[in-house]
């Protein structure tokens, strides 16, 4: 896509129009690439954001019940980040691509969001205390004071991570500065980042006495679950916050100067920090010119995440139900089985960061990022498949097993709770993936037609939270309609992987040959 080519001045004259999507080069050196370190500090904010997820994905659904929330309306509560996702990235980004803050165009968004996450953080873990002063009943009961404290929170959280995660990639693809090898690199390295957070959420979350570090945190309203959980999410603040001020301090922005912004969108009156154009119709002009490459890594990112939403969002919740035959709240079958969906979730990030440091190499030996993913999307589908054969081994081993009097159902044998912990280590391989080269990809692609990195992460975004929102809706339905349980969402991901297969090898287009793409504009040095 085209810009204006601005010469001797001229700013109004020999214009080429472009897309909504475009903006246009400036008349200003490309800056350097930063160094792999640098590249390497912005990325370990993944870390701290990704601790506090690791904590959501593997405690709170356990915590919204003991609210009081029905198990059956937890698809809906995990509504809030695609929706947030898809109004708030996109915008983030946008405004990030213009901000012209003294302190970079990135840094303002990135510190912003990582304070919002501590309010979140603080929010979700006193629910049940904010609650129970406010009137809620103690015992088994709904909390609906707590609950509204949990949602308000978890809101809050959904638009904090998208707040700074967005500006974060955007900031580690202006620091690569039109390299691709140092783009797959930032983005590999965000990618094994948020294995190490993950690593160290879920070990976290796994050690059930870590209140005793923090004994305030058992109350009247807060059993030892909930002091466990809030200790955790003490634990989650503290790191991120650490690691942003860490990486913002050693890792300056060029500020992005007004008349930068003026030569790109020819506006001559021009304020404020940052620019206040009209993002919806951007973004809608955007998704209208939308280049090939681009529109086709929206598809194949779009079905890859209707395969992994349902995994990601009822893996725990498979483990006690369909592997363990618990029961929420009856019995300890459904408690162990959630614990050991999280040694598997543990395995399945120590398998993820191990793979993310080999993205690279194994794209180069693969022949291509394409292909590679391609190949490790036929990798999700048999995993999302094999979970069918682990659900029915169990089932059986029960029915020739059954259980004595009110010991609930047996404990499945290692043969299949190894078969279980497998299929989560081995996804961990295609998770790296998808967790690195769509991001590398749109970076590419958007530099190579002259696009700001912010709104078309902002962009890629839309084709992660739109499945996301489609598979919360209707996992539930789906599931019920084929007799409940979580296997009929399962065997659908299995389908959208083989198709998002399929369109990877054929129709994605290959990077362009390595070279120092221009339209690149300033970012961290």
């Amino acid at each position: 896509m085209e810009g204006r080519n601005i010469k001797n001045g001229d700013t109004n004259n020999n214009k080429v129009v472009g897309s909504s999507l475009q903006l246009e080069k400036s008349q200003i050196s490309k800056p350097e690439a930063s160094s792999l370190k640098k590249l390497g500090l912005v990325a370990s904010i993944a870390a701290g954001v990704q601790f506090g997820w690791a904590l959501q994905l593997s405690l709170l659904t356990p915590y919204v019940q003991l609210l009081g929330i029905p198990h059956t309306w937890a698809a809906y509560i995990w509504l809030c980040g695609p929706i947030s996702g898809m109004i708030v990235q996109p915008l983030v980004g946008y405004y990030s691509d213009r901000c012209t803050s003294r302190f970079g165009r990135r840094t303002p968004f990135i510190a912003t969001g990582a304070s919002l996450v501590a309010i979140a953080v603080f929010l979700i873990g006193f629910a049940a205390d904010i609650g129970h002063a406010s009137g809620d009943p103690t015992g088994n009961v709904p909390k609906p004071r707590a609950i509204a404290v949990f949602v308000v929170g978890f809101w809050i959280l959904d638009v904090a991570n998208n707040t700074l995660q967005g500006p974060c990639r955007a900031l580690l693809a202006d620091m690569a500065a039109g390299s691709q090898a140092k783009t797959r690199y930032a983005n590999a390295f965000f990618s094994f980042f948020m294995a190490m957070g993950n690593i160290g959420g879920y070990a976290a979350g796994s050690y059930s006495r870590l209140y005793t570090v923090f004994p305030f945190t058992h109350t009247k309203a807060c059993d030892i679950y909930c002091a466990n959980l809030k200790s955790c999410f003490f634990i989650s603040i503290t790191l991120l916050l650490v690691l942003t001020v860490l990486a913002l301090v050693v890792v300056r922005e060029r500020p992005f100067s007004i008349e930068e912004l003026e030569e790109e969108d020819n506006l001559k009156e021009q304020s404020v920090v940052c620019a206040r154009l009209p993002f919806f119709g951007q973004l809608i002009g955007a998704l209208k010119d939308l280049p090939r490459p681009m529109l086709i890594l929206l598809l194949v990112t779009c079905l890859n995440w209707i395969a992994w939403f349902p995994f990601l969002l009822f893996d725990t919740d498979w483990m006690g139900k369909e592997v363990y035959g618990g029961t929420v709240g009856e019995g300890r079958a459904y408690d162990m089985g959630v614990h050991m969906g999280a040694l598997g979730l543990m395995l399945n990030s120590v398998v993820l960061g191990v793979m993310s440091l080999g993205i690279e190499r194994l794209a180069r030996f693969i022949g291509g990022v394409k292909r590679l993913w391609g190949i490790v999307n036929i990798l999700l589908a048999v995993c999302l498949s094999m979970t069918v054969l682990v659900t029915k081994s169990a089932e059986h081993f029960r029915e020739s097993h059954p259980g004595v009097g009110s010991a609930g159902p047996p404990l499945p044998p290692a043969g299949i709770k190894g078969g279980a912990l497998t299929i989560f280590a081995v996804l961990g391989i295609p998770l790296a993936v998808t967790f690195s080269i769509p991001f590398a990809l749109a970076s590419i692609f958007s530099a190579s037609s002259g696009s700001g990195q912010g709104l078309s992460l902002g962009v890629l975004n839309l084709a992660i939270v739109v499945p996301q929102m489609f598979v919360s809706v209707t996992s539930g339905p789906w599931d019920e309609l084929f007799g409940g349980g979580n296997l009929p969402a399962f065997v659908v991901g299995a389908l959208a992987a083989t198709a998002s297969a399929i369109l990877s090898f054929t129709l994605l287009p290959s990077p362009p040959p390595e070279a120092k793409i221009g339209g690149s504009m300033s970012g961290g040095h």
